[in-house]
């Protein structure tokens, strides 16, 4: 995973095959790269992507291959082949940044076959690497003021806020345009509560979404939750939002016509009743070419 690469880098290596005792005949040794999106099923996709699942194939986005050696025998030892590509978008399509999520998947993956024909099973062995797309721009601050008062509350009605507890939550988001190398900072004010605060936490939440015939599926689904503050804080102090995006399970944010890679982050207020509160922050995600 340390093998991190970026459009128009070459892609050096060497494949091994190895051979004990008799010499091993075969139809050629062939290296493919490729890149694409594609639609997986987990376990907690059963049902909900299923119905539309045949009718969605891998995206490709980059495709290279070379014979490393063509039919033959290769005697009993350690062969060594040397192999080198160029990282180029193929024609109509745009490198996406390797990502790793529930329902959709970006990912670059090199492969070794070793043919044998049609009385024997072919020998392959396959390896990611990771590409980085990153742009030529830097992220405008975006500023984002938040307030959180009863009356701001969505789900709630109107008859029911005089059983709701008095309170004033105030802060910022330092920007909501973000570059993903640097982290999502912030602070988060208690300036008043009449009940008591079991905790305060940001959980960061990935939005996957996919077009098929029919319109759209959209899932939303927790990548991480760190907590910033636990039990009855003081009121008045800033406390400091700080949260890594974390590698492979974020990407620059993706907007596609047949699918869409989004995220956002909600601050979750958690208290001691059992009750919570939950602000909801979108976030667009870039990488910056520094």
């Amino acid at each position: 995973m340390d093998r991190v690469y970026r459009p128009g880098d070459k892609v050096s290596g060497t494949a091994i095959v190895g051979v004990r005792g008799s010499a091993l005949s075969h139809d050629g040794i062939v290296l493919t790269a490729e890149g694409a999106v594609s639609l997986q099923l987990s376990a907690k996709s059963v049902g909900l992507f299923e119905a539309f699942y045949s009718t969605i194939k891998p995206q490709k986005l980059f495709n290279s291959s070379a014979v490393l050696e063509p039919a033959g025998k290769l005697p009993d030892g350690r062969h060594q082949f040397e192999f080198e590509f160029e990282v180029s978008e193929t024609e109509g399509e745009k490198l996406l940044e390797s990502y790793h999520g529930v329902y959709i998947n970006t990912q670059y993956v090199i492969t070794v076959e070793v043919r044998r024909g049609m009385m024997h099973k072919n020998m392959k062995r396959s390896v990611e690497f990771i590409l980085e797309v990153p742009e030529n721009r830097t992220p405008k601050i975006n500023p984002q003021l938040f307030s959180i008062v009863p009356e701001s509350l969505e789900n709630v009605r109107k008859s029911a806020l005089s059983r709701i507890p008095t309170f004033k939550i105030t802060g910022q988001i330092d920007s909501n345009v973000c570059s993903i190398q640097h982290p999502l900072t912030g602070s988060v004010t208690v300036d008043e509560c009449s009940a008591t605060i079991k905790s305060i936490e940001l959980q960061l939440v990935r939005v996957e979404t996919c077009a098929y015939a029919d319109g759209q599926a959209r899932e939303a689904t927790e990548i991480q939750n760190i907590q910033i503050a636990d039990g009855s804080v003081c009121h008045g102090w800033p406390i400091p939002v700080h949260m890594v995006f974390p590698r492979l399970f974020t990407c620059p944010t993706v907007l596609t016509r047949n699918f869409k890679v989004e995220f956002e982050v909600n601050l979750v207020i958690l208290f001691s009743d059992g009750h919570l509160l939950t602000e909801n922050f979108p976030l667009k995600l870039l990488r910056t070419a520094a």
